[in-house]
This record gives structure tokens, C-alpha cells and sequence, in this order.
């Protein structure tokens, strides 16, 4: 097509108007392949996001206890997702109150209804207020990670931590269940999904009066703390 143009402006315009046109047309096939190059992306990214589906498997964190509906941190992902990769959609199955023993009793029949792409895991909170046996967390959540995996999920779990007044050994040993959870599925982590929100000197602030669930301002935060690994699997 270059070839074709630059013949006809020898043959049929004057010098100037050969340059010119010459000049013209550069610019209209770079905008072209600029508009290409733009259109590809986008391709690339709505086949990474098409037939996407997120599966929130959590507790009361991510089942907005407490808060008007659509305030939760589940709620802005969604809105985000929307915002900038559009359509990835998001079923939140969290219940005030889940264990990560009845998160796995729960599981295998929201897979088969909803057929996830990903699975956000966000339990182990309730086991520790209960005082279950860090081990029986630990499995709890393997064998999450691992149907979920097994249905052909990508997996994230948010971690949680404990206050100090459980004990030194115990709150360490529980934060790392997570880690060790991660590093055996290989699944993405989210350390501490509350950092920022309940390890600051002014925390009661971010609190209801329950002291257990954040209040709506912190919701943003808790977003910011999960958002870098959703972005991560649906960028192209």
C-alpha cells in the first residue's frame, strides 16, 4: 500500500504537494497503527477477563456485618473490576460467622453452581475466636485451596492475625498458617488483609463498637490491601 502511494505522487502532484501528501499519509498510517496497537490491548485484555468469575468464600469481614449494603470491600472490588477490567464478575458466598470447616463443607456445591474462574478465600478469624485448633485451620484450608484448584480455580487467600493478648507463640504460629497454606498450593497472598486498618495506634477508629468489624471508612483500605493481586490476574 506504501509502494502504491508513493507512485501515485511522482507521477500525478508536483513536488510540494508530493511532500506534503507524502507527510499526510506517514501520519495517517502511524495513527492507524497506533489505533491497532490500542484495539489489541483491549483484546488481549477482554480475553483475560471474558467468562471471568470470582468466588468470595468469607465471613462476616466480607459479608458487610454491620454496614449498609454495597459499602464492603467485596462491593468496591466488584465496582473497581467494572471500572477497569470489565466483565469479570463476583459472587460473594461469605457468611457471618463461617469457620474454615464449614467454608469447606460450603464449597464444592458453590463451584458446581457457579463454576469460578477464582476463589478468594477469607477464613480463619472465626476459628480463632472459637479457639480451634490451629491444625485443624491449617487442613481446613488445604483442602479449600486444593478443590478449588482441583475445579481449576486460581486461588488467593487473605490472611488474618490475631491481637497479642492470645499469646506471642499463638498469634505467630496463626499468621503463618497462611504462609504455609500459600507456599504449599501456591496460591497468591495477602499477608495481613487488615493492615493499615487494625495494627495502627488509632485502630478503634476503624472499628464498630464490637471492636471486630471495621466500619465503612475502612472498607476502602481493606481493598487497597487485596486489590494489587486481583489486578495481577487480569491484566493482559
Amino acid at each position: 500500500m506504501i509502494d502504491s502511494l508513493l507512485m501515485f505522487t511522482r507521477s500525478a502532484l508536483p513536488v510540494k504537494s508530493r511532500r506534503d501528501f507524502i507527510l499526510s499519509a506517514a501520519r495517517g498510517l502511524a495513527g492507524l497503527a497506533m489505533t491497532a496497537g490500542a484495539l489489541g490491548g483491549s483484546h488481549a485484555q477482554a480475553a483475560t477477563t471474558r467468562g471471568a468469575r470470582i468466588l468470595v468464600l468469607g465471613d462476616s469481614l466480607s459479608a458487610e456485618y454491620g454496614l449498609r449494603r454495597g459499602t464492603g470491600w467485596v462491593a468496591l472490588m466488584q465496582a473497581r473490576l467494572a471500572s477497569e477490567h470489565a466483565g469479570v464478575e463476583v459472587i460473594n458466598a461469605s457468611i457471618s460467622g463461617e469457620t474454615t470447616s464449614g467454608g469447606r463443607t460450603r464449597l464444592p456445591a458453590l463451584l458446581a453452581q457457579h463454576k469460578p474462574t477464582h476463589v478468594i478465600v477469607e477464613l480463619g478469624a472465626n476459628d480463632a475466636l472459637r479457639g480451634l485448633p490451629l491444625l485443624a485451620t491449617q487442613n481446613n484450608l488445604l483442602a479449600i485451596t486444593k478443590a478449588a484448584k482441583k475445579a481449576g480455580c486460581r486461588v488467593a487467600l487473605l490472611g488474618m492475625q490475631v491481637p497479642p493478648n492470645y499469646g506471642g507463640q499463638y498469634m505467630r504460629d496463626f499468621g503463618e498458617l497462611y504462609v504455609k497454606v500459600a507456599r504449599a498450593e501456591s496460591t497468591q497472598l495477602v499477608p495481613f488483609m487488615l493492615q493499615g486498618v487494625a495494627d495502627v495506634a488509632d485502630a478503634e477508629r476503624w472499628f464498630q463498637r464490637d471492636r471486630i468489624h471495621p466500619v465503612e471508612a475502612a472498607h476502602p483500605l481493606i481493598l487497597a490491601n487485596v486489590w494489587p493481586v486481583i489486578d495481577a490476574w487480569f491484566k493482559g
